[in-house]
């Protein structure tokens, strides 16, 4: 019989480049990893990962078994979700403790579980931190960890099986890549302001262009970030702009740096608290700085009641934006 844990170990393996990508996606120890592979190789009787280096690949049999199981695992979460369904419905006669009512009318118990959410920063202290209590309260039963990611690694960590529901964004209506097999809700658009220094010259302004810009320093997150590869799309045609000068992965950072007077920053207003003396927020324009906000999540988990109430609960918390 396979295993199923070493299938999603092994899935992880494949998604994350490595055994400890993989113990970090999953939680777990790369030791636990090894094992649960180690323990699926045996089941199977051939190897699926072989030594690289100092890291490992998917043997042919590896891809293969990945591959092969896609189609597996979400009939196994279209089950589950189906027989949540049918839990509820045992107890759509009950009325007492425990059971209200949903919008339609239907009876709603605390629901139990787990549904795994990766989300990027902003949207964690922006959004999360108000839909997930709301939702404790309602379901303390349903756990929701939370993982904290960049867009692109998020949807790959939903395709996979790794997380559960992603919240995502994509710049300036830039495509972002997603499996036919991943459903999107869309949430709120939300807007990034350059921020400068009060007495800065351009801090009067009603919007800022590139060619107003150009000659800036700039504090930006990492090279390999979202965020970044807007901030550099949003130069495209000035020369030798942005010029980063500082890199930072916390917005705090950023605006304490520029509080400092070291340069200026595009800072999301999402998860963005007072700015404080100091500092002014000044949009763009030509183009404008936005990015869409949306969930994700996989096309076979779309009746689990579980996901159902966490998005839900997101949705609620994005209504007023």
């Amino acid at each position: 019989m396979i295993d199923l844990e070493g299938v999603v170990a092994l899935r992880a393996v494949a998604t994350r480049g490595s055994v400890a990508g993989a113990a970090d996606a999953l939680g777990y120890t790369p030791s636990a990893v090894s094992q649960q592979v180690k323990r699926l190789e045996r089941n199977v009787g051939v190897a699926l990962l072989e030594r690289a280096g100092r890291g490992v690949v998917l043997t042919d049999a590896g891809q293969h078994l990945v591959a092969a199981s896609a189609v597996v695992l979400a009939d196994l979460e279209r089950i589950e979700a189906d027989l949540q369904l049918a839990a509820g419905a045992e107890v759509g006669a009950e009325v007492g403790a425990g059971v209200g009512m949903a919008p339609g009318g239907a009876p709603v118990r605390p629901l139990t579980g787990e549904v795994r959410i990766g989300a990027f920063s902003t949207v964690v202290r922006g959004v999360l931190v108000e839909a997930l209590p709301a939702l404790r309260a309602r379901h303390p039963g349903l756990r929701t960890p939370v993982r904290e990611s960049e867009p692109w690694e998020t949807i790959a960590l939903v395709a996979s099986g790794q997380r559960d529901l992603g919240i995502v964004h994509r710049w300036g209506g830039v495509a972002l890549a997603m499996p036919d097999d991943l459903v999107a809700t869309p949430l709120f658009t939300d807007v990034a302001d350059v921020v400068l220094p009060a007495g800065h010259r351009l801090a009067g302004r009603a919007a800022l262009t590139p060619a107003d810009l150009a000659d800036e320093d700039w504090i930006a997150t990492f090279d390999s970030t979202i965020c970044r590869q807007w901030l550099r799309r949003l130069f495209d045609g000035v020369a030798n702009a942005p010029r980063v000068v500082h890199e930072s992965m916390e917005f705090a950072s950023h605006l304490e740096l520029v509080r400092a007077g070291l340069g200026v920053a595009l800072v999301p207003r999402l998860g963005r608290g007072p700015l404080g003396e100091g500092l002014v927020a000044v949009p763009t324009a030509q183009p404008a700085s936005t990015r869409d906000v949306a969930a994700v999540h996989r096309r076979s988990m779309a009746g689990s009641p579980a996901l159902q109430a966490v998005l839900g609960a997101v949705v609620a918390a994005t209504r007023d934006r």
